[in-house]
């Protein structure tokens, strides 16, 4: 029998991240999970003692290099490893450019980019001594197709897709899942969640049907978490898994109509690029 694997999943006290602890602990491994709320972890605590510690953290604090490795080498002290970095806390944000504050976007770089780009940089070195780990990234279709008004959301998954990538080339023996969620049943878009810039008449017109989705659409996503979480959880303990785990048709839909749209591009304009090197 397989030894017990460690995860430690970043807002794992709602949505998709209890969802994917409860999996995790389902599957016999234990869990160290995190939430700006320690009160809100307690069930998972109350239901699997001793597999499974909660770990108050405002995982905006583990944009700091210092502070990332503090918490995996305080997780890897208490269980004795980390197989399993799941990079989960997140929320959403709409609004044009010109509507976004400055501290909005930078707050949502560091939610979404820096903090899983520290904490993911504090677990390589243990997993490499280990001989291994996976990282999961939660992206978003967002991270590939765009849409008025998640812009700046849109931007920061591309950025952690892209950095993720790279990590894939650079870190053989490492496990990297990008996965990219299309609109599931949890509440990133209630109002406690969902950041909303103060709209502005100029872009009413694009940006406002994107508003008036994300106001209205909390619990009316077909999505079902419990399900994502699994196919999360069968990538991971799986003999394979894919760079990219696209979850939704909505998500499969829209990635595959964006491929071809590039390629159809990429086809119409060869001829340009082909023809830019010296004589």
């Amino acid at each position: 029998m397989a030894p017990a694997r460690t995860w430690l999943i970043t807002g794992a006290s709602s949505g998709l991240g209890a969802h994917l602890a409860r999996a995790a602990l389902a599957g016999g491994d234990v869990v160290v999970g995190t939430s700006r709320s320690a009160q809100r972890l307690e069930p998972l605590a109350r239901a699997h003692p001793g597999r499974f510690s909660p770990l108050q953290l405002d995982v905006l604090t583990a944009a700091s290099f210092a502070v990332a490795e503090q918490v995996v080498a305080e997780v890897v002290a208490e269980r004795g490893r980390l197989d399993v970095l799941v990079n989960n806390a997140g929320r959403t944000q709409v609004g044009a450019l010109e509507e976004t504050s400055e501290e909005e976007f930078r707050h949502l770089f560091e939610l979404h980019v820096l903090a899983p780009a520290a904490l993911t940089r504090a677990a390589l070195p243990h997993f490499r001594r280990q001989g291994g780990g996976t990282v999961v990234q939660i992206s978003s279709m967002g991270g590939q197709v765009t849409a008025p008004g998640f812009g700046v959301y849109c931007a920061t998954k591309f950025a952690l897709e892209g950095l993720t990538e790279t990590l894939a080339q650079e870190v053989p023996g490492v496990r990297f899942v990008i996965v990219e969620p299309g609109a599931f049943r949890t509440g990133l878009f209630e109002a406690s969640s969902a950041l909303v810039s103060p709209p502005t008449p100029a872009y009413e017109a694009t940006v406002g049907p994107t508003r008036e989705y994300v106001r209205t659409g909390a619990g009316t996503q077909r999505g079902d978490p419990a399900k994502a979480a699994a196919a999360i959880h069968r990538a991971v303990t799986g003999p394979r898994a894919p760079l990219r785990l696209v979850l939704g048709p909505d998500a499969h839909d829209g990635i595959a109509a964006r491929l071809e749209q590039l390629g159809a591009e990429l086809r119409a304009w060869a001829s340009t690029s082909r023809s830019t090197d010296l004589d």
